[in-house]
């Protein structure tokens, strides 16, 4: 795998080049001091990750994330000396297309690297992501439950690279007496899914809550995913984290809870598929379409990667409307509110 980085200290790019060299199968693609020149490389020489600082001179992370996204598109983890103290900013590039973001390996007095174990987790999660893109997501087989619905009419979320934007869009429309349940898979570290729980919650109406081992789906309320397990609804309509399909290089995996929800909802809800990387929640929509729901795609033109999950939805017929981002809230909230009335 072929690695960009981006940092303007010279120190910070000889760490993260050695983290990179320590995995026989990596190489340092080139390396960038600024945001512009990582724009520049990235369009010339496309590396198969890019490893972005946040803080630089001239063009920032974010703003060098948003335009290589729009131009070379390609996976982005940002690395930046510390994810707590830049959070807000580790949001904004998260925003702009970057899929996840760790903490930068120093080095001790000795002169070794430290700290350096979760950007190679990182690494070693994308390695395997990006060798599944054009190849099918590997989903939960699940037998439907036919047993009486007791739930609240459900809305499931699904999203990826540039997913804590786009879901922020879609949740500030929803009205504070919102009658569904609302349950998200987001591509993203557990370490970082705290703070997407927070950042979801200032702009949302309903309250937001991290998804517990045993929740039960509640009205007005918004569960996340937080953990690097699978978030799914149960046959017994509780809310549970499973490791399988181990397989599957996408975590929390958006085709897992599509899945569960066709099959153990007896109530028909809505889903949508929003912008990110890769193919994952295409299958789950779809089964999600054949079990009756109302299934969204965004398109292609609000979406940060074009040719991503929700394009690849469209092509396997799983969406019934296909809507720009600005559109999917209110799509959302009036075919929840239909479904009450019947």
């Amino acid at each position: 795998m072929r690695i960009g980085i981006v940092n303007d200290l010279a120190l910070a790019r000889e760490v993260l080049r050695r983290v990179v060299l320590s995995v026989p199968e990596y190489s340092v693609a080139w390396t960038a001091d600024d945001g512009d020149a990582a724009v520049a490389k990235a369009a010339a020489e496309p590396p198969d990750v890019i490893l972005m600082d946040l803080i630089m001179p001239r063009l920032n992370g974010t703003e060098a994330t948003r335009q290589i996204m729009q131009k070379a598109p390609c996976p982005i983890l940002v690395v930046t000396a510390s994810v707590a103290t830049n959070y807000a900013l580790a949001c904004r590039a998260m925003g702009a297309g970057a899929l996840d973001a760790v903490d930068t390996p120093t080095l001790g007095p000795s002169g070794t690297v430290q700290n350096a174990e979760k950007l190679i987790a990182r690494l070693a999660q994308l390695e395997t992501a990006l060798a599944g893109l054009s190849g099918s997501s590997v989903i939960a087989v699940l037998k439907p439950n036919n047993t009486p619905a007791d739930l609240p009419p459900l809305v499931v979320l699904g999203a990826s690279t540039g997913g804590p934007e786009a879901l922020t869009h879609v949740l500030s429309v929803f009205p504070a007496d919102f009658p569904a349940a609302v349950l998200i898979a987001q591509h993203i570290g557990a370490d970082f899914a705290p703070g997407l729980v927070q950042q979801l919650a200032t702009w949302c109406r309903l309250p937001v809550r991290a998804a517990k081992e045993g929740d039960a789906p509640a009205a007005g309320t918004v569960h996340v995913a937080v953990t690097n397990d699978h978030l799914e609804l149960g046959a017994d309509r509780l809310l549970h984290y499973t490791p399988n399909p181990r397989s599957s290089p996408y975590r929390p995996s958006v085709d897992v809870l599509f899945t569960s929800a066709a099959a153990h909802s007896a109530r028909l809800g809505v889903a949508a598929l929003l912008t990110g990387m890769g193919r994952d929640g295409a299958e789950g929509l779809f089964r999600l379409r054949g079990a009756g729901w109302h299934t969204i795609a965004q398109d292609e033109a609000t979406s940060v990667v074009k040719d991503g999950m929700p394009k690849a939805a469209v092509t396997r017929g799983a969406a019934v409307e296909v809507l720009p981002l600005q559109h999917i809230g209110d799509s959302v909230v009036a075919k929840i509110l239909a479904l009450k009335k019947r």
